[in-house]
């Protein structure tokens, strides 16, 4: 089954890996950080590995986005997010793990300094 890991961050100013914008992030001894790169790094090489990993993506800053919606009768779009908070959504990784178990343990490993992590499953029709 398909599941999402969906990483929202309010990094500033907007960079990527979030870690090194964030306010916690900045925070931790850098041999910590590097430690901790290196152990994300091993986490995509082990599902890489696995054939877990599907596809993952950084977003750009939320301030490039464009939001579409229905109003009415008739489409209408505006600049920006959609949500109104701090978070917005940073990245994604697509990620194929035969129980559901098996990705909440891997979405746990995907929370870093100043990230909120979401795990959502592929729709099945």
């Amino acid at each position: 089954m398909k599941y999402v890991v969906l990483i929202h961050s309010n990094p500033q100013p907007w960079g990527h890996p979030t870690i090194d914008f964030t306010d916690v992030g900045r925070a931790i001894p850098a041999d910590e950080r590097a430690a901790m790169n290196k152990e994300f790094d091993a986490l995509l090489a082990e599902l890489s590995a696995s054939g877990e990993f599907v596809s993952g993506l950084a977003l750009d800053a939320p301030s490039t986005s464009r939001t579409y919606r229905w109003e009415g009768r008739k489409r209408v779009s505006t600049d920006g997010p959609y949500a109104e908070s701090k978070e917005q959504l940073a990245g994604f990784f697509v990620l194929d793990c035969a129980t559901r178990a098996r990705a909440e343990e891997v979405a746990a490993q995907f929370a870093g300094p100043g990230d909120v992590v979401e795990l959502r499953p592929e729709m099945e029709f």
